[in-house]
């Protein structure tokens, strides 16, 4: 999938005056934690819930957010992606999970009009995405690359730094909270596995040794990036990667400045 321009996206907008996020992204800030909650409930795979925030996220860069319900967007998203990844999940399923969440503590809805209503909603909901997003949902995420690249951070690092600091655990969990706004469309899915893992490094204070750049020839995240895309455009320049990495670095705090924020 290639990055869209940040200035495209309906969904994406720059910070305030004040730094502040903008509303709408506060808005999907709150829709995307309720697709990770209730995919969660509903024991979706890593995958199957980055698939419905990327849908959720890529349908509002076409879409104004005032035109639909993001709510119920993001239920039909929930079932798109159990569609895209083979992961497929009842509608009832989902409508009960979500209505739990809205109502805690209320019983299951009912099979009554109310139910087949939302129900219809949503699968109505899901023909509008899949017209508007042109039927290309399916998605190149970073989670392999992430794979990859812990594996060859894991034989840098010494066996004693590796054990004592959960450098993967927090890698993980920077991604998955990186799909809180839309970074997943913005930058490469190779950028964004970087940047999670050079954060991951910066909270630890942990250093790459440096014997393993001088063995690879280029500073490590370079090598990183160069490991699954020989190829790509943004090796041709030596600083060109890092600026993707450190975009998505910064708009990844942006992400916990509005935790911080949002009840």
């Amino acid at each position: 999938m290639e990055a869209l321009d940040p200035e495209s996206c309906g969904g994406v907008s720059a910070p305030g005056a004040d730094g502040r996020p903008a509303p709408v992204e506060r808005v999907h800030f709150r829709v995307t934690r309720f697709i990770m909650e209730a995919g969660v409930k509903l024991g979706m795979h890593s995958i199957p819930i980055a698939t419905a925030c990327t849908i959720y996220h890529k349908f509002f860069c076409e879409i104004n957010v005032d035109a639909y319900d993001p709510y119920l967007v993001a239920m039909s998203s929930i079932y798109l992606a159990g569609k895209v990844e083979e992961q497929h999940l009842r509608t009832r399923d989902i409508i009960n999970v979500s209505y739990r969440y809205f109502n805690p503590g209320s019983e299951p809805l009912e099979l009554d009009s109310r139910f087949w209503e939302l129900r219809d909603s949503i699968v109505q909901c899901e023909l509008v995405v899949l017209r508007v997003l042109r039927f290309q949902v399916s998605f190149q995420h970073p989670h392999k690359y992430l794979l990859h690249y812990l594996v060859s951070l894991k034989n840098w690092l010494n066996r004693y730094s590796w054990q004592r600091t959960p450098i993967s655990v927090t890698a993980w969990a920077l991604l998955r909270d990186s799909y809180h706004g839309g970074l997943c469309l913005r930058f490469r899915a190779q950028h964004l596995a970087v940047a999670v893992l050079y954060m991951a490094l910066q909270v630890y204070g942990v250093e790459v040794p440096a014997e393993a750049e001088a063995e690879a020839e280029k500073p490590w995240w370079q090598f990183m990036l160069a490991l699954n895309s020989p190829q790509s455009p943004c090796l041709s320049l030596p600083s060109s990667g890092m600026t993707g990495v450190r975009h998505s670095s910064t708009d990844t705090h942006m992400i916990y400045s509005m935790d911080t924020e949002i009840p």
